[in-house]
């Protein structure tokens, strides 16, 4: 592994917080992921891909953007391995590339209808600032 990978596999694990080496391959996070069907990699392969600096193929994938953050696979975890927050920061990273890393209250206003649930106004700024 090169060193701007192993920098990048670095940061990932700060950005989430976990140890992806505590992951002992058992599935269970994946049997219970409501978009398994959607995901191109499933959270078990998004933890295993991280520990072993497999980012490039996860980072262009569209399973970054399929995952629900919905943390079933934080719950069902024996082992306390939390993929959606290494899916969140493999997310993290990729939008940090792209220099598209913040969102400021004013571009607010033309994305929001009336539908639109104040959580995910919160959830944007959350993940867009980081």
């Amino acid at each position: 592994m090169d060193n701007k990978n192993s920098n990048l596999q670095a940061e990932i694990v700060r950005m989430s917080g976990v140890n992806p080496r505590k992951c002992m391959r058992c599935g269970k996070c994946s049997a219970t992921c409501p978009a398994y069907d959607e995901m191109e990699y499933h959270p078990h392969q998004f933890v295993y891909m991280v520990e072993n600096g497999e980012l490039e193929p996860l980072m262009k994938s569209k399973s970054i953007y399929k995952c629900l953050t919905c943390f079933a696979c934080v719950d069902r975890c024996p082992r306390g391995v939390e993929p959606a927050k290494l899916v969140e920061a493999v997310r993290l990273a990729v939008i940090r590339q792209q220099g598209k890393n913040h969102l400021k209250p004013e571009d607010i206003p033309p994305i929001v209808d009336e539908d639109l649930p104040q959580q995910a106004i919160v959830t944007a700024f959350r993940k867009y600032a980081k």
